[in-house]
Order: structure tokens, then sequence, then C-alpha cells
């Protein structure tokens, strides 16, 4: 079997929408930037935001990815802490791994740095500490995991070489890792410990169970000051607050947060639903009034304490889609921002350009006026989005997003500039029970929707009123059976119908009457249209591709290769191109516009070489479900089966010529890795204090350009006009002599006092340094009028012949000879300078024409 080793159309780009997973993350204030950054684990690699003006903006990510998933992390001044398996990687300059700590037997799940040395507990009892630069065991202690099985580490403050473990039979201990003693023993509360943490009070830790109890205890004493319960189960994460107020929050699985007055001993005030899972971690950052979460619903919040009570809202988010995205497809014609319905019943929108472009437009909701009262928070979402579809033409006027949701007929509009789910719940007069809708489609033009039903009626909706505007078929149904596709031309006069009852119909848009059928060989599993050239595509239940002009309304193409059912496909920009996915794993890349003569051959060589590819993602081959191609041709965008993100991949194509051959029948497609999140949108990246990360220009970039000697104006500018300066600056009274010296002269020690000259101050004085002024009393001493001598002019020309090859200082070499060829008589030792200026000038006037030239063709391009 013939097989490639990778795709010779696509090349993995990066990843879109992954934010946060379960793993609790690690906050770390960089003394050096005075800021804080929070790091969160990603799959295999892990996130470092910078929270900066209350802002999360993506700084690093680190380079090296893990072969398993990230467990746990944690973070010092230096090195970020990431345990995957049994190994404990640390990462300098949130990136490259500099060194493996390798010693547990059992999966590492705790981490906590103290120091010189990182303490890791692993499920198997044991508690290693390790000395970070040496990487050698400093200390390993063996626990029973059946009596005392470690659950929680923390070290209090101010007890040094002091760490306290929490186990899930509810026992804490206190050991002296330096000593490896074990200096006290709590019996704890009958519940297990999920949480320590300390408190802004010395001796006064906090203390989270599986029971739902939150515990504040002062472990000097060995007295429990106050206790709170929270009825959502256990507790996730507890985090103090230290900007004033004594609160103390408390997360949920539920994805709720309490938080607790600690001097009025009550709760003050609750944020239900701060995720759509369990919190994985809360950290109040130190002195201001900032709560940072993050959870396993893909989510990264920050929350601002200034509402009456003691309430927070929400600040900043960085979130994407808690479920796998149930399917996508791109907005507008620039190609820059990618359209994704997720499994959680949320639809987001992606900028392929910088991260801080994406948009939330949030659930959908029930009718809000036909809601009834007393339904809780997950009754009145609406169900996952199954199906939508877009329009820019009049997205400023209403509505230019239509959606279908599982299981229900009535679709629902969405508003792309105002992030939010639209006014309109589109629904047929008479409703079928038991009905949904299928296929949805806007016209080009932005004013009306066509959608199709399970019962076999295809409808017709004004965007801006949400009014019925009919449907097609006698007795209100377009076909037998489910109606698989709909889709309307450019112009607005016909509108394509397929169903399961095999057929598909051509509709005239403005009297709904039917004008043609077309019987299919097996019923069509989905349909698209690409309106500009007028092709139709269609995927088989049988695996196989259907191509349909519209104009002649015949089949001119048919394509099979698949082993599994075609889940979505996309048309390239030109029509030329068919991208099709499908559930054996491969993507598709076949032609409907290939000459007649390859139709003589077997259908596989239809397909091109090195255009089909699996994608896996080193634990198992990924499925991929929905595909969509940029209008503008750039980049392919895939989602795939249990993922989170937006993959997006490079089309070759667009950078040089790619060899396309047509492929053998047993040729074996290549394998591609998913791609991961890149740091080319990253605007900077976090480094460690010590090391000085002030970027310092290099002298001379190359032997072919010049450097400026970055001089102010005046400096060179004015070289050529001293004599007009003069005359301006000309005093009207001669200048009278002082009284007595300035004090601030300077004096040399002996017995008769005298100044110091300024040869003698032992500072040497460049000419670089020189105003214009002194610059022209030196050059007119260089000749024998002013006192110099034919030795000096001719190192003067050496000078500058120096300055002109080295290319540095290129203004002030000019301004000088100028200057120079003005004050001095004699101008036989320049000649020799004249070819070398004419050369220099000439390249630089060649990358003067060139820059023009490109610059006047991209201002024409805009236009």
């Amino acid at each position: 079997n013939q097989r490639s080793s990778s795709s010779s159309l696509f090349s993995g780009f990066r990843v879109l929408g992954l934010y946060s997973n379960h793993v609790p993350h690690a906050l770390r204030y960089h003394k050096k930037h005075r800021e804080f950054y929070v790091v969160t684990a990603v799959g295999k690699c892990f996130h470092t935001y910078n929270v900066r003006n209350n802002d999360l903006f993506l700084f690093s990510i680190s380079c090296n990815s893990l072969p398993d998933d990230i467990v746990c992390v944690a973070a010092d001044r230096m090195l970020v802490f990431a345990a995957t398996g049994k190994i404990i990687n640390a990462f300098a300059r949130n990136k490259e791994v500099v060194m493996r700590y390798q010693g547990h037997k059992q999966e590492v799940r705790l981490l906590l740095p103290l120091g010189d040395q990182l303490i890791s507990a692993d499920s198997g009892g044991d508690v290693i500490v390790w000395d970070i630069q040496e990487g050698d065991i400093y200390l390993q202690l063996q626990f029973d995991p059946v009596t005392f099985d470690v659950s929680a580490m923390m070290h209090p403050s101010t007890y040094l070489n002091k760490v306290l473990l929490g186990s899930s039979q509810g026992a804490l201990q206190l050991w002296n890792i330096k000593t490896s003693k074990l200096l006290f023993t709590f019996p704890g509360w009958s519940a297990g410990v999920t949480v320590l943490q300390q408190s802004p009070a010395v001796d006064v830790v906090g203390i989270g169970t599986a029971t739902g109890r939150v515990i504040i205890h002062n472990i000097r004493l060995d007295e429990t000051l106050m206790s709170f319960t929270q009825d959502w189960g256990p507790v996730t994460s507890l985090a103090f607050r230290t900007d004033g107020p004594p609160i103390v929050a408390s997360g949920s699985p539920q994805g709720h947060i309490a938080f607790w007055d600690l001097e009025r001993r009550q709760l003050v005030t609750q944020q239900r639903h701060a995720h759509g899972t369990a919190v994985a971690a809360a950290t109040f950052l130190h002195g201001e009034p900032l709560l940072l979460t993050n959870g396993a619903d893909n989510a990264i919040k920050v929350w601002i304490f200034d509402q009456e009570g003691g309430g927070a809202r929400l600040l900043r988010c960085r979130q994407g889609h808690s479920a796998p995205p149930s399917t996508i497809c791109h907005h507008g014609n620039d190609g820059k921002n990618i359209l994704s319905a997720g499994q959680d019943g949320t639809l987001q929108s992606f900028s392929t350009v910088h991260e801080r472009f994406n948009k939330s437009l949030g659930h959908g909701w029930f009718n809000t006026n036909k809601k009834k009262k007393g339904l809780i928070y997950e009754e009145l979402r609406l169900p996952a989005i199954t199906n939508f579809s877009s329009a820019t033409a009049r997205q400023s006027d209403w509505d230019g997003i239509v959606a279908s949701h599982r299981g229900r007929l009535a679709t629902t509009t969405w508003n792309y500039q105002r992030c939010t789910m639209g006014a309109h719940h589109l629904q047929p007069p008479v409703p079928h029970r038991n009905a949904a809708a299928t296929a949805v489609d806007i016209t080009s033009c932005g004013n009306f929707a066509v959608i199709g039903s399970s019962c076999g009626r295809v409808d017709v909706y004004n965007l801006q009123s949400g009014l019925h505007r009919g449907c097609f078929g006698n007795n209100d149904k377009a076909h037998g059976g489910t109606v698989r596709g709909v889709a309307t031309d450019a112009l607005n006069q016909l509108t394509l119908t397929a169903g399961s009852d095999w057929l598909l119909k051509f509709w005239r848009f403005k009297t709904k009457k039917e004008e043609e059928t077309l019987k299919l060989n097996a019923a069509p599993a989905s349909m698209i249209l690409h309106r500009e050239s007028g092709m139709l595509a269609l995927a088989l239940d049988d695996f196989t591709l259907l191509v349909v002009d519209i104009e002649t309304r015949r089949v001119v193409r048919k394509f099979a290769g698949h082993q599994g059912n075609i889940n979505d496909m996309t048309f390239s920009p030109d029509g030329r191109w068919l991208i099709t996915a499908a559930m054996d794993c491969t993507i598709q890349w076949c032609s409907p516009l290939l000459l007649l003569d390859f139709w003589i051959f077997d259908i596989f060589l239809l397909t091109f070489r090195d255009a089909v590819f699996k994608c896996h993602n080193r634990v198992c081959v990924a499925s991929c479900l929905y595909v969509s191609m940029s209008p503008t041709g750039d980049f392919l965008t895939t989602a795939h089966v249990d993922s989170l993100g937006v993959y997006l991949w490079t089309n070759k194509s667009l950078c040089g010529p790619v060899g396309l051959r047509p492929l053998p029948a047993d040729y074996q497609p290549a394998e591609e890795m998913l791609p991961g999140v890149t740091a080319d949108e990253l605007e900077q990246e976090v480094v460690s204090e010590e090391v000085d990360d002030a970027y310092k220009s290099a002298s001379q970039l190359g032997a072919e350009l010049v450097t400026l000697s970055l001089l102010p104006e005046s400096r060179w500018k004015s070289l050529l006009h001293l004599d007009v300066i003069k005359r301006r600056n000309k005093p009207l009274a001669p200048p009278a002599a002082p009284a007595a010296a300035p004090f601030f002269l300077l004096t040399v020690p002996g017995l008769t006092p005298r100044f110091m000259s300024p040869a003698e101050t032992g500072q040497e004085t460049q000419v670089k340094d020189y105003g214009p002024s002194s610059v022209s009393i030196e050059l007119t001493s260089l000749a024998a009028e002013g006192g110099g001598s034919s030795s000096l002019l001719l190192a003067f020309i050496h000078m500058i012949d120096s300055m002109l090859s080295s290319g540095r200082d290129f203004d002030l070499a000019h301004a000088y000879l100028a200057l120079f060829l003005k004050v001095s008589k004699s101008q036989h030792p320049l000649l020799h300078l004249s070819s070398r200026l004419e050369t220099g000038w000439a390249e630089l006037r060649a990358s003067f024409d060139q820059s023009l030239c490109l610059l006047s063709y991209a201002k024409s391009a805009l236009l």
C-alpha cells in the first residue's frame, strides 16, 4: 500500500477555543512586571494568561507537548511544574522543559513548591520532597492509602519547613520536611479533606470537606474558630479575600460559589452558575477585589466585587465550548470569524486573527413570554443547536442567524452584532406534533429564512418581522419524508430541497411551485450549495457524493471513496474543490470540475494524492464531524469527536505550487496530528524575574543596509544652514564679561589656584556628541588656514569613507561631508568618494522604489 507521510495540501495551524479543563489553575506574581499570571492546563500543554488591567491575554504556551494529559500544575517564582502520569516536568520561561523529576510509582495528583524544594504526592501514598535545582529526592514519606490517603497539601504561613497534609479519611498531619518528623495529628471532622488553604491570619487555615463543610481552624491551638456548610456538595476550592473585607469563597461541583463573612459568620452572597461544571479552583488576587476562577467548562473568569451587599459581577472571561461543537460555519466574506454551535447549547464566534475578537452569543432560551413559573435554570435552556445558517447582508438591521434545535420545531434567530439571541421563534402556523426542524437556510439578501422539518414541510419566514410567508408543496408538504437539506440560489429565484424520499426538488422561490424533480440513487444525508458556481453537492446514505448543476439540473459528477457516513462537506471559494469529512476518520478533497477524460478511470482516481488524511490526537483516531472552508481559501476549519476546540489547517496551495496526482485504489491516508495552540498571536512572553528580557538591537543589521545615527534632526540638519542660523541669532550688543567666575568650574589642587582645562577632566568627547556650531569650528580648523594640515584633511576623508562603507550613521556622514565642502577650499582628496556615494544612493533608490511600488499595489488592492 502506498502511504504518504503527510498531506501535501493541508498542514496543521492551530486550535481555537481551548482555555481550561478540570485541573486547578496556578497563580503567579511577577515582582519585576508587577503583574499576575494564571497558568491553566489544556490537555498536553498549559497556557499562561496575564491578568493585566483586569484582562486575560494569552502570553505564553508551553512548547513541549507532553506525552500525556497534565493532571496538576503548580508554579513558583521561576518555574512552572506540570505532572503527567508519574513524571513531573519543570518548565522555564513557561515554554521548554528544563528538568524532569522521576521517582513516583503511581500517578502524581498534588504539587506544592516550597522554596528550593518541590513536594509531590501520588495516588499510591508516596510523598516526595525534591531538590528543584538538582532534581534529587531530598525526602520520601510513605503513607498507607487505607488509613491516610493524602488528598490536600499546604504550607502554613511562617511555619519554617512545615507542611500540612490532609487525607480523604478526614485526619490532618503536620510534618517537618527537614527533620522528617511528624509534629502533630489532627483527628479531623469525620469527613474527607478536599481543600486546604492558608488564611490571611497566621496559624489559621481553611479546610474544605467532602460533606460541604468549610472549617476555619487554628492549627497552633488546635481550635475550630467557626464552620459553614454549603448545600451543593463537596468543597472544591477555597479562597480568602485579602483586600479588606473578611470574606472566604467556597466552590462546589455544581459550579456555584458561596461567599461567607468571617466576622458576622454568615453567608453574604452567592454566585450561582459561575461555571457550567465544577469550580476547579478559585483564587483572590492579593490586595485586589478580584476573584479568579477556572473550571472544566473550558472557562477562565475574573469576578470583581463592586456590587452593593458584597456581590460580585463578571469582569472578564475567556470561554469556549464546554461540550464538543455540533456544527461550524464561517461568518462573513473575510474569513476571519467562525461561528460554532456546541452541544452545551451555546453559539460562539471564534476569530482567526486574535482571541480578543471572540464573541459568545450565549445560550438559547425558551420564549420568556410563555415560560412557566417555577422552572429551574436548566429547564429554561433550549436544547443544543443542530444546524444554523448566517448572512451578513442585513445583520445591521435585524437578526442574521437562524438556528434549529434538537427535537424542536421552532427555530430561533440570533443577532451577531449584539451577541444575543434574537426576538423571533419561527414556527409554522399549525405545528405538527413530534416534528422538528431539520434544515435551515438564509437567502443571500438576508430577508428570508427557509426551514425544512421532519414532517416534510418547507416554510419561508421574514426575518425582519418573524412572520410566516408561505410554504412549498401541495397540502403544505414538500416531501414525503424528512427534509434533509434546503438551499436558495444567489438571486432568490430558485429553492432546492432534498428529502429522505430520495428526491431532489427544484422550486420557484416566489410562487412556491415545483418546477422539476430529480430521483436520487439513495436517500440524501445532507446538502450544500455553492451559489456563485451553481454547484449543488449531496451526500447520500450509501457513502457516495453527487454534484448537480442547478442550471442544467443534471448530475455532473459522482464520487465514492468514503467507508463511513459522510458527516459534513464544504466547497472551496471558487467552487473547484469539494471537501468532505466522514466517520472513517478521513478528510477528502475532490474536484467537481475535473475534465471528463478523468471520468474514465476508477472513482478513486477522482481524489487527489495526499488530499486525503486522517486526524488523530495521539490517543485514538479522531473522526472529523464538521468542516468549513474559509471564504478566502486560506484555512480549512474542522471539528472532531470529543474535542472542544475548532481546528485550523493551512491551505498550502496558496503558498506555492502543489503537485496533485490521482490516488491509486490501494492508497492509505496519511495521519495528521491535530494542531495545538501556537504562539503566533501572542503579544509577548512571560519570563522569570532574574532574566533581563529587554531587547538589544544590533549595531548593524547587514552590509547592504544603512543605519541612521539616531541623533535629533537639529544635530545634522542645522549643519547645512549654519550661516543663516548665525545671522538670525547674532546678538544686538556685545556680550559683557562676567563679574566673577562661576563657582562650579573645576580647579586644580595646589598652592596656586587655577582652573582645570577640559582636557584634564579625563572625559573624552566624541565628535558625534558635538552640536552644529562645534562641528563647524572643528571642520574649519582642519584646513591650513585654520591651523590644520593636509594630513588632518586626509584623516577626515578616511573617516567619511569608513562611515559610508560600513553603512553606519548614514545621515550624519552626509551632513558632515556637505558642511566640509562648504568650509574647505581643497576638494581633490574627495574624488575617490564620488563612486561610493553614487553606489550607495543607487541601492537606496532601488529599495525606495520597490517599497513604494508594493505600497501602491497594497493601497489599490484595498480600494
